[in-house]
């Protein structure tokens, strides 16, 4: 269970506006942030996050896709759907970032060369936000490498800071970890404990641990952020959950990262159904969207064996598919694959016929999954409960969906997709039995 601990720090204030090395200031009250009388509107509460285009470890990290969405994309929907804030901001420096951001409903914060370098801190990035946004009277720091953050955890941390008075609140993470001195040669030549008796070791249930920071989110009011602190004045963590903590500058592993987070992940305000039906595009999805045709005008396409066996296992497991085109192309070519799925082409408005298919079953849109690549798809993809598009989806498609696949179309994208309505069943049939 989430645990709060309360506490405060004093120092002498930096009057630079940097870091100091000292203990954060104890600050007092003031009308800014609605701690005064006579404040008529609460506190503008901005949630921040800072994503330049400049990682070194892992290019444009931000916006790589971790289970089929863009990193930053994962704490910008816990932000949005958490509704403690008066505005969702982006700083960046980075033109495809921006797109991303603004793809999620987030506003922008063109940053400065001056705090995009990599010597720049945290704190120059959200000190030149507040010179830009006089409006904003307490900025919610959260890192968008922190893909498995929820609403839940961001709307206790407002709460915290809007009626118990806190000046700043950061998340921590609770750790059962022994820790010992480091052997430095010339200096330190054995180690030594540093948090247990060797003599006495205690079980894991017997130690409530230790507290680190995880580094999901600081929040800080502006007055201790413009004496140049994140921390600081009346002061408190907020202990995350450990399956929560999952920061992908320490989790380098990729894979395992996103298995974390489809198991972890927060995937917005519905609750997840149970798929019953896949609508697969023939053209871009099932095939790689080339046309061969033969000297007595037969058309030859190619799929990929992946493919075909994504949609036996989807089969075997109950979920029903189907192909459908808005193309004049032959049904007997596609017959010709032994797929076994009902299909319809030649198709004008590809939702109608979903939409007849789905009462047809009688499902409701969430028990709906869609892959497709096209204009053409836009509206199925809004409409049903999981989307997908292949990796080289036009980008239209790209925007109306949850999940963006590695693979292209033709080239082991449904079975991919195929592979990620498994896991996100596996979700779904775990949360029914808690």
């Amino acid at each position: 269970m989430d645990s709060v601990e309360k506490g405060a720090a004093t120092s002498v204030s930096n009057p630079r506006g940097r870091p100091s090395r000292g203990r954060p200031p104890k600050l007092q009250r003031n009308s800014r942030g609605g701690q005064g009388r006579g404040v008529e509107k609460p506190p503008h509460l901005a949630a921040l996050i800072l994503a330049r285009g400049g990682s070194k470890g892992i290019p444009l990290k931000n916006i790589k896709h971790l289970a089929g969405v863009p990193l930053i994309g994962w704490v910008l929907r816990a932000a949005l759907d958490s509704g403690v804030f008066q505005s969702v901001w982006v700083s960046t420096d980075h033109d495809e970032i921006e797109n991303v951001a603004k793809q999620f409903g987030a506003q922008v914060h063109r940053r400065s060369s001056e705090v995009s370098k990599d010597s720049s801190t945290s704190l120059d990035a959200i000190v030149e936000f507040l010179n830009y946004h006089n409006e904003v009277d307490i900025v919610g720091n959260i890192q968008a490498t922190s893909p498995c953050l929820h609403p839940a955890d961001l709307q206790k941390v407002a709460e915290m800071i809007r009626e118990e008075g806190y000046d700043s609140v950061f998340s921590v993470v609770r750790r059962h970890q022994f820790r010992w001195s480091e052997i430095q040669k010339g200096v330190r030549e054995v180690t030594e404990p540093l948090n247990l008796n060797p003599a006495k070791r205690p079980r894991r249930q017997d130690w409530d641990g230790e507290l680190y920071e995880n580094g999901s989110f600081y929040f800080a009011k502006r007055h201790l952020i413009e004496l140049g602190y994140l921390q600081g004045g009346k002061m408190a963590y907020y202990e995350m959950r450990a399956e929560h903590s999952v920061d992908i500058d320490v989790d380098i592993d990729w894979p395992i990262a996103e298995q974390r987070v489809l198991r972890y992940g927060y995937f917005g305000k519905e609750k997840l159904k149970e798929i019953k039906l896949l609508v697969c595009s023939i053209d871009g999805c099932l095939t790689n969207g080339h046309i061969y045709v033969s000297g007595d005008q037969k058309e030859i396409i190619s799929y990929d064996v992946k493919d075909a066996i994504g949609i036996s296992l989807l089969k075997k497991s109950g979920i029903e598919v189907r192909l459908i085109s808005d193309r004049v192309c032959s049904k007997q070519t596609i017959s010709s694959l032994k797929l076994d799925c009902k299909m319809e082409v030649n198709v004008p408005d590809k939702l109608a016929v979903v939409d007849e298919w789905r009462k047809e079953m009688g499902l409701c849109w969430k028990e709906v999954a869609y892959l497709g690549n096209e204009v053409s798809d836009e509206e199925c993809l809004k409409k049903v409960g999981l989307s997908g598009v292949p990796a080289d989806a036009c980008s239209t498609a790209q925007k109306a969906v949850g999940y963006i696949c590695k693979c292209n179309g033709g080239r082991g994208a449904l079975r991919e997709f195929a592979e990620h309505i498994f896991l996100l069943m596996e979700k779904v049939i775990n949360s029914c039995q808690k």
